[in-house]
């Protein structure tokens, strides 16, 4: 199911609107796009700082080195 709602356009959100519909995109299609597309930045960025606290975890690391250490010997014995 499809809603539909309204927006107030600033003059930079509306350039910024009118460039992207200037590759083809309907009004609707570009704002659908440039939402899902800012949605999965944020996901991404998420993803990054997620990775970066971890690799600055101390005890995370020594875990990945003992299931590394682990991988090995199987490997070795496989």
């Amino acid at each position: 199911m499809q809603k539909a709602i309204s927006i107030r356009l600033d003059e930079e959100a509306q350039e910024a609107l009118r460039t992207l519909m200037g590759s083809g995109l309907s009004q609707s299609d570009a704002v659908r796009e440039a939402i899902i597309e800012l949605a999965k930045r944020g996901r991404r960025t998420d993803l990054v700082a997620e990775a970066e606290r971890l690799s600055a975890d101390r005890d995370d690391r020594a875990e990945k080195a003992r299931v590394m250490r682990l991988m090995e010997s199987l490997r070795a014995a496989g």
